[in-house]
């Protein structure tokens, strides 16, 4: 039987997880997460510690397999419809050798009616995901499937293809243009792509299917809505660090795919690993609703900000009768408060731009398609849909606000708010992305914040201060184990997670209140019906079993996305990366100018606070440094030192030069594997990466 140290070593599909968070490629050096166990708990489960579901569990799955709508199979024939060509190859290698996709591990799905680990529900989704290959959605309309997160969507123009949110990565880009080719593109170039929204898995792959000189010189147009770059980029770059970590939690990076562990993402099975790049569009939709054609084809455009995306837009082809909803539409109900962290989106807004294309387009539409999942034929099931996705939203909203207005609070909403029993009987409207959960507590946090009012929780102790005391004061380590294992075996998992993580808190390497904390975390997983709450418990149960793997770092910041950095948020990016500790009695004032674009910035230093304002100059800097936009671009994708460029003239500075050494010595590098469960940190110190001090790091590019 192999130890743990073997098994984390030969996780199925290891180095495409760590690849995927962007932030963390980490190598083969084991987890040391306690001893060594070669008995396994339950010998079918992937984990040597992993348990069976226990009855509680099985109970709950079996009450959700009869009070579901399992009868309406509806999806099943829509998402059949139009098959022109199945992908054969379960493989889609990427360019620097490892595996970009991979369909192989969700092949389980289809070998069972049920499992009793994973939630009917979440079970049939992931089903529906399973689709692979090359549908048509009307004459001149086609999609590729199965291919990445999202889905990869042709419109035949006067003169070729215009595609449609061009997947996460080049390599899966490029191999679902190839499979489109071979059955129905008949060698036509792709004409335009079109980006509906700022989330990667709708650009990520744009040069899989256009070369960026086709772009340059005007042959082949890239348009999104109004703001698309600014937004794109920012995303990925203030709270990168902690955004791509969160993601190991919601996309559930460290678990392999089986009926114990991954089953699949909801929006999709998964996020490849390829090499994402971004070109910038050359054509932005300014106008609320704006009409163009793009190669020959009559397009309106709805724009619809602070939606699913800060910046979004909706598409109606008037000729073809065929509503493109981006990610407004899908089949779930999306996220308003997403757990990988972002601001948290206005679901009333939501609703009203998704009534705005129902009463504009929704009403004589034939065909309503969408970047994830599948179409919906027919005017009749299109309203159905727009009103239901609709109503989800604007429910949500109103409710929520309802009762928070009555005095439920953040702590308590997820257990009082509840969706009307019609949308919940509502397949496309259950939560595959979104949470009833964890969107309810968004809605209180976008418009009443974190706090519940109660005085004794606006100024809280972290819980490595307090847990101490309610260890002490419940009687000890032993008498919280003692009954947290009661509350386990009678199926109150909420209840013992409440005390047994209070014990870990306080005693962050009790090796017992560890796996008692796993096994509870892996039932809770269990009963989930949303991928993002599933794949969260289980790989908390996961890195409290075997720890945060070791091994080197690796940046995979994508060069585009760091080159459409503007300046100004480079700069304010260094004004995060900066530990103002260090910063203490720094006070200084650079010019920064970059002729090639005519930038000027002042960059203060003082307070141990890093600001810069654009348009300024400062009359008496105590440095200025000049260098060119495209060289300092060189700077921030680590091609050459800001050192390296001085002391060849390519940058040049006024002043004391000593600034920008006291200026570096104040960065840090982030730990892209910081501790979330406590305990999980190997013993063994790693070292902390040198600070590159003027390379922007944004790490990975985001999806949803």
């Amino acid at each position: 039987m192999s130890t743990r140290r073997a098994f984390i070593k030969a996780l199925p599909g290891a180095g495409a997880a760590f690849s995927l968070a962007g932030s963390a490629v980490w190598g083969e050096g084991a987890p040391r997460a306690g001893d060594e166990r070669t008995v396994p708990a339950f010998a079918d489960h992937f984990h040597p510690q992993g348990k069976p579901p226990s009855a509680f569990t099985r109970e709950v799955l079996r009450r959700a397999r009869s009070t579901l709508p399992f009868s309406d199979e509806r999806d099943f024939a829509e998402q059949r419809r139009g098959l022109i060509a199945p992908m054969t190859a379960m493989t889609i290698p990427a360019d620097a050798g490892h595996l970009a996709w991979d369909m192989r591990p969700f092949r389980f799905l289809d070998e069972e009616d049920a499992f009793d680990t994973i939630h009917p529900s979440l079970l049939r989704i992931s089903r529906l995901n399973n689709n692979y290959g090359l549908y048509e959605v009307i004459p001149g309309i086609y999609q590729v499937r199965g291919f990445d997160l999202s889905d990869l969507t042709f419109v035949r123009g006067r003169t070729g293809w215009i595609v449609f949110d061009p997947l996460v990565s080049r390599e899966t880009a490029r191999a679902a243009l190839a499979l489109f080719q071979e059955h129905v593109g008949e060698g036509r170039p792709v004409s335009a792509v079109i980006y509906s929204h700022t989330h990667g898995d709708h650009w990520g792959g744009v040069r899989g299917v256009v070369d960026e000189e086709d772009v340059r010189s005007g042959k082949v147009p890239v348009i999104a809505p109004a703001g698309f770059l600014a937004h794109t980029v920012a995303e990925n770059v203030y709270a990168g660090n902690a955004m791509n970590r969160r993601l190991f939690y919601q996309y559930g990076l460290l678990l392999p795919s089986g009926p114990h562990g991954y089953v699949g993402q909801g929006l999709g099975q998964r996020v490849s690993a390829g090499a994402s790049g971004l070109i910038a569009p050359t054509r932005h939709v300014e106008k609320p609703i704006e009409e163009f054609e793009v190669d020959g084809v009559r397009m309106v455009f709805q724009n619809t900000p602070d939606t699913e995306a800060p910046r979004e837009m909706n598409t109606y082809l008037p000729d073809m009768k065929a509503l493109w909803m981006a990610e407004n539409v899908i089949a779930s109900l999306h996220n308003i408060y997403t757990l990988r962290g972002a601001p948290v989106r206005d679901p009333l807004n939501w609703s009203k731009y998704i009534n705005e294309a129902l009463y504009r387009f929704g009403r004589e539409a034939e065909v309503m398609f969408a970047s994830h999942h599948w179409p919906r034929w027919g005017n009749a099931r299109i309203q159905e849909v727009l009103r239901a996705q609709r109503d989800l939203y604007a429910h949500m909203n109103n409710q929520v606000l309802h009762l928070a207005n009555q005095g439920v609070t953040i702590n308590e909403i997820h257990t009082v708010y509840a969706l009307p029993k019609s949308l919940q009987q509502t397949w496309h409207c259950r939560g595959y992305h979104g949470s009833p959960e964890h969107n309810s507590r968004g809605v209180i946090q976008r418009y009443l914040g974190f706090w519940d009012c109660n005085p004794a929780t606006l100024i809280p102790l972290p819980a490595s201060e307090s847990a101490p005391l309610y260890v002490e004061m419940m009687g000890g380590a032993g008498a919280i184990l003692a009954r947290g294992r009661r509350l386990h075996e009678e199926g109150k998992y909420r209840l013992a997670q409440e005390i047994v993580n209070t014990l870990i808190q306080a005693e962050p390497h009790n090796r017992a209140a560890k796996e008692l904390l796993a096994d509870i975390f892996e039932q809770i997983g269990y009963q989930q019906e949303n991928p993002g709450l599933r794949n969260s418990f289980l790989s908390g149960a996961y890195e409290l079993r075997s720890g945060i793997p070791e091994g080197a770092t690796a940046n995979s910041s994508s060069p585009d996305v760091v080159r459409a950095m503007t300046t100004e948020l480079f700069l304010n990016f260094l004004g995060i990366r900066m530990d103002s500790r260090k910063a203490e009695g720094l006070r200084f004032t650079i010019n920064l100018v970059t002729p090639d674009n005519g930038e000027r910035f002042v960059i203060e230093m003082e307070n141990a606070t890093l600001t810069n304002i654009a348009g300024f100059q400062a009359e008496n800097p105590d440095l200025t440094l000049t260098i060119d936009r495209a060289e300092l671009e060189r700077t921030m994708t680590g091609e050459r030192t800001l050192e390296a460029q001085i002391a060849d003239g390519t940058a040049r500075v006024e002043g004391d030069a000593g600034i920008l050494a006291q200026l570096a010595a104040t960065m840090v590098a982030f730990d892209p594997r910081f501790e979330i469960m406590p305990g999980t940190k190997p013993g063994a110190p790693h070292g902390q990466r040198q600070a590159d001090a003027y390379r922007a790091e944004p790490r990975a590019v985001i999806a949803e």
